[in-house]
């Protein structure tokens, strides 16, 4: 599976328009070969102070979230959960505000990461073509 990971907050400026571009994202190309994963921070901000539930609830009834939602997590510095810790290593890329989204292979190679300022709609061409490889491969497999 192809795997967007994306440190989401409720009270930014960039959630309806990232939270809309994800949720399409996930349903044109989910849940079988791809999923955005989503992990609340509340890191930047402030801007993800409600708990887990409210966090979840908030982003299923507002924008039909499909995606799996995490605990929320710190994703920059020394308290960085190892998920994060890897995907800054892979890259060189430390996250400094809510929305950065980091492209994730089948194989768990990361791809390339993004800051908040980049569009859903700007990398989804990278993930489609990752989901279109592992589609082909699997076809050639039958």
């Amino acid at each position: 599976q192809v795997s967007l990971v994306v440190n989401v907050a409720s009270e930014c400026g960039y959630t309806d328009s990232h939270y809309k571009a994800l949720q399409q994202l996930q349903r044109d190309l989910g849940p079988y070969h791809f999923n955005v994963l989503a992990f609340p921070c509340n890191q930047f901000g402030q801007q993800e102070p409600d708990s887990n539930k409210e966090i979840e609830s908030f982003a299923r009834k507002t924008y039909g979230a499909s995606f799996p939602m995490f605990s929320k997590i710190t994703v920059s510095g020394a308290g960085a959960i190892p998920a994060f810790k890897y995907l800054i290593e892979s890259t060189g890329e430390e996250p400094t505000w809510n929305f950065w989204k980091y492209l994730v292979d089948p194989n768990g190679k990361v791809v390339k990461a993004w800051d908040s300022t980049v569009s859903v709609e700007e990398i989804r061409p990278h993930v489609t073509e990752l989901v279109r490889k592992i589609i082909l491969k699997k076809k050639d497999e039958l």
